[in-house]
């Protein structure tokens, strides 16, 4: 009844579904156990030792106990914790087997412990792993870079709650075959995301958006100043891509892991102790702290944005496993909010969705990402038109800069099929 088209991506349904919504459930089980963690750490254990949390010696302590722990995983676990975080991109090849423990376990001290990196990259290249072997042993006849596609497409549906940034990403990904059209390709990768969305919304609604004044109508003169601002975090965060290599050669001249990751501990309780306890963690929560408190002068979100991106180059830099998207948001809602101050004029909606824009499109290089994000974190459709046209100058000055990534990292390469 159906053309061979269609059956063709019907064949893919079924796996396309039980991957997203497995891939959400790792997900999910990552972050419950980090949450429980961190509480026990930051909560539980201080008021059973009637310990200060917010005194110097429990934060640089804490920072550099969490790199110590990481650093004895890549020590001593099989597999090594996977490979260094800082030569990978979001989507790269299947990692072996043995590294999944110790990448998850690293993964979880670390957004415990309180490190500025977010689970996206290490959850991301976990599923790849399983799903590739799983999909190999059960459909040997399969090619590997179909089980990479859905892995990573429940992945992203699964972290951002919506097959939308998938759809983004790989329709960027695989459109390269006309004789195969864009949507039949992602039918099944949209089937993944759509899944791994559904799955994580059963347990809890992923929530990005800012407490901020509405943005009511577009205006020509937030053409211009969006534009000022998105090329305004581009510079500064190129400034992190640049100092990005040097400071991983610095560390990794440290041949000893635990000792490497013990520095870097130390290194980002040291930025604590200089932006605030706000400075740490993945980011999100945080950055809504940020947009609901009252009490942050322009000077004061200059330092915590600036504390804010060195804590991000440092903790990718000396090996804790992470990604890089989410504190580049947290970085782009700061800066976004401290221009807003500085010059009242232009509507927080517009500084602050561009300042993200601009900071992910540095870290990623990926447009679509960056455009989904901005609208994320502020998602008002009257921007939509300002940011496509913002994007235009900030995409013509980052062509041909370096990536923040040491070396090539083993990218999704296009699909041919």
């Amino acid at each position: 009844m159906l053309h061979p088209r269609a059956n063709a991506m019907l064949a893919f349904a079924l796996p396309a579904l039980i991957i997203g919504s497995a891939s959400s459930l790792v997900l999910i089980l990552v972050m419950k156990f980090a949450e429980a963690l961190q509480r026990l750490l930051w909560v539980n254990v201080p008021a059973a030792l009637n310990i200060d949390t917010h005194s110097p010696w429990w934060l640089v302590g804490m920072l550099t106990l969490t790199g110590v722990a990481v650093g004895l995983i890549i020590r001593f676990l099989p597999g090594h914790a996977g490979p260094d975080p800082a030569t990978e991109s979001l989507i790269g090849m299947p990692l072996p087997l043995s590294a999944v423990p110790g990448l998850g376990l690293a993964l979880i001290i670390g957004l415990a412990g309180g490190v500025s990196l977010g689970p996206e990259n290490p959850i991301t290249a976990i599923n790849i792993a399983l799903v590739v072997a799983a999909g190999s042993r059960l459909l040997p006849k399969v090619p590997r870079m179909d089980w990479i596609i859905l892995a990573a497409a429940g992945t992203i549906g699964a972290l951002f709650g919506t097959p939308v940034a998938a759809a983004l990403i790989f329709s960027q990904t695989l459109a390269g075959n006309n004789d195969v059209p864009l949507w039949d390709r992602l039918f099944a990768p949209l089937m993944a995301a759509a899944a791994g969305a559904v799955t994580t919304q059963l347990f809890f609604t992923p929530n990005f958006s800012l407490q901020i004044d509405a943005y009511a109508a577009t205006r020509l003169a937030d053409i211009f100043s969006g534009s000022i601002v998105a090329l305004i975090a581009i510079a500064l965060g190129m400034v992190a891509v640049w100092s990005f290599p040097h400071i991983h050669r610095l560390f990794h001249s440290i041949k000893n892991p635990v000792l490497m990751l013990g520095l870097g501990g130390f290194v980002l309780g040291l930025l604590a102790l200089i932006g605030g306890e706000i400075t740490l963690f993945k980011g999100l929560d945080e950055m809504k702290q940020l947009a609901i408190g009252e009490n942050f002068s322009v000077t004061e979100l200059m330092l915590i944005t600036l504390t804010k991106l060195a804590a991000l180059v440092i903790a990718a830099a000396s090996g804790f496993r992470g990604g890089r998207i989410f504190p580049a948001v947290f970085v782009g809602v700061a800066l976004g909010l401290m221009l807003h101050q500085h010059v009242p004029a232009v509507p927080a909606a517009i500084t602050v969705s561009c300042a993200i824009m601009g900071l992910v499109l540095v870290v990623t290089r990926d447009g679509w990402l960056s455009l989904f994000m901005a609208v994320a974190v502020v998602p008002e459709l009257h921007l939509l038109p300002v940011l496509c046209i913002v994007m235009l100058p900030a995409w013509l000055v980052l062509a041909g800069k370096p990536l923040m990534l040491v070396g090539k990292g083993k990218q999704l390469p296009p699909r041919e099929d």
